[in-house]
């Protein structure tokens, strides 16, 4: 079975739904993985909590989030697929392991951003022009490899399913996060399941994307 790493921030109080997400899916056959670990910068967090209810092993690494620390997990834990659900650090000096991210909004017009704050942009957007961006969307794509931390890339790499999801006019920050959030638990476990079983596949060299026929999410 194939080895997947999760990295998930949560919060020092709470968090981590989407990792329990994925982690539910490996029971019911959705995600056909073995999750070997979860990696959280909160020890005493949503994440740890969730990670000690369902029996998956985590890890808070003291010190600093450089190359060095991603490379030692890595090595130790040996993952088919690193996937970042929610994680808010710079990932970098993975070379050798395919990392995906995902995004609650629409990218490039909300990178960078994280929380309500990539909701709070959507709705901006969305005010500015609500003929044109009468959607968000939940996005996941490819991490692509850096050996140090550069701000203008975070959240760039090769968009792979991007899902759209109706602004109302009613709607707030929250209220849009909210559905948002729906949405991402409910497709996350099934294109990471399509990412590990190599029906999506990206090449960073030749940068060809490969998805299954008729596969329906990319940007339009």
């Amino acid at each position: 079975m194939k080895k997947l790493l999760v990295f998930s921030s949560g919060t020092a109080t709470g968090g981590g739904s989407g990792f329990r997400y994925l982690a539910e899916n490996c029971h019911t056959g959705v995600l056909k993985a073995e999750i070997v670990a979860v990696v959280t910068n909160h020890p005493k967090g949503g994440v740890c909590r969730h990670a000690q209810e369902i029996g998956i092993p985590v890890y808070h690494p003291q010190g600093k989030w450089d190359a060095e620390q991603y490379q030692m997990l890595c090595s130790r834990l040996q993952p088919d697929l690193v996937a970042l659900s929610g994680w808010l650090k710079f990932v970098v000096g993975i070379k050798d392991i395919p990392v995906i991210n995902i995004h609650p909004g629409r990218l490039p017009e909300t990178a960078g951003l994280h929380g309500l704050a990539v909701h709070h942009r959507s709705l901006e957007l969305h005010q500015k022009d609500p003929t044109f961006t009468t959607t968000t969307a939940v996005t996941m794509h490819f991490v692509p490899y850096q050996e140090g931390v550069d701000r203008a890339t975070y959240d760039t790499g090769q968009i792979f399913f991007e899902y759209p999801v109706a602004v109302r006019s009613s709607d707030t920050a929250e209220s849009l996060a909210a559905r948002v959030n729906e949405y991402e638990h409910g497709w996350q476990a099934y294109i990471t399941n399509l990412v590990l079983s190599g029906k999506i596949n990206w090449n960073p060299v030749s940068q060809l994307l490969i998805v299954p026929r008729d596969y329906q999410f990319l940007p339009q």
